[in-house]
C-alpha cells in the first residue's frame, strides 16, 4: 500500500512539474512570436545574401554551413522528438514547406522586414522549447514551426534568382533541410533517455544562448 501512495505522489509530482514547466515557458513563448509579427510592420529586410549561389551544391551545402540555418532545423527535429507522437514528423516535414512557400514570397518581391531578426528569434525560441521540455498542443507547435520557417525561406527566396540555376539550388536547399531535421530527430530520440532528458535539455539551452548571440550582435 506504502509503495502505491509513493507511485501515485510521484506521478502527481512529476505531472505538476511538466504543467509547471508549459506555464512557465507559454508566455514568454507567446511574447516572442508576437514580437515576431511585429516584424512585418518595419522597415526592409537585409537577408543575407550570396554574392555567387550555384546550383544543387551550393543549395545543399548553404544550410549545413550556415550555423543559424543549421541550428534551427536542428531544433525543429530535436523538439519534434521530444514532444513524441505525430510530432516527430509533422514539424520536420511542415518546417520545410511553409519555406518553400515562403521562398517563393522572396522570389516574388514581397518584402519581409527584420529578417534576420526572425531568424535569430527562431534559434532562441527553439531552444528554449527543448530546454523547458516544453509540451504544446501540436497545432500551436506547428504555428510556432510555421512562423520561423518563414524568415528562413524568405531569405533564401531572395537568394534564389541569384543563383546559376535556382531550381536546382532550391532542391539543394530542401534536400540538406530535411536531412538536418532527420539528425536533429535521431539526437533527440538518443538523448531522450539518458539523464532523463536533461543532455537534450542542455543542448536546447546551448541552442537559444547562440540565439542570444546572435540577437545581441
Amino acid at each position: 500500500m506504502a509503495r502505491r501512495h509513493t507511485f501515485a505522489l510521484r506521478h502527481m509530482a512529476d505531472g505538476a512539474a511538466v504543467r509547471l514547466r508549459s506555464a512557465a515557458a507559454r508566455p514568454l513563448l507567446a511574447a516572442l512570436l508576437a514580437l515576431a509579427g511585429a516584424m512585418l510592420a518595419g522597415s526592409p529586410a537585409s537577408a543575407h545574401i550570396l554574392a555567387d549561389a550555384g546550383g544543387f551544391g551550393s543549395g545543399f551545402e548553404h544550410p549545413l554551413t550556415g550555423a543559424d540555418h543549421f541550428l534551427a532545423m536542428f531544433a525543429v527535429g530535436i523538439w519534434g522528438a521530444q514532444m513524441g507522437g505525430r510530432s516527430v514528423w509533422t514539424l520536420p516535414v511542415t518546417f520545410p514547406l511553409i519555406m518553400a512557400a515562403a521562398g517563393l514570397a522572396g522570389m516574388s518581391g514581397l518584402v519581409l522586414t527584420h529578417v534576420e531578426t526572425g531568424i535569430a528569434l527562431s534559434i532562441l525560441v527553439l531552444g528554449l522549447a527543448i530546454a523547458f521540455r516544453l509540451r504544446i498542443p501540436e497545432a500551436l507547435a506547428l504555428l510556432v514551426i510555421a512562423v520561423f520557417a518563414v524568415f528562413h525561406g524568405y531569405a533564401h527566396g531572395v537568394e534564389l534568382p541569384l543563383a546559376t540555376d535556382p531550381a536546382d539550388y532550391a532542391i539543394g536547399f530542401v534536400v540538406a533541410t530535411g536531412l538536418i531535421h532527420l539528425i536533429g530527430i535521431a539526437v533527440g530520440l538518443a538523448l531522450s533517455r539518458p539523464m532523463k532528458g536533461r543532455l537534450a535539455q542542455a543542448l536546447g539551452a546551448g541552442i537559444a544562448a547562440v540565439g542570444v548571440a546572435y540577437l545581441v550582435a
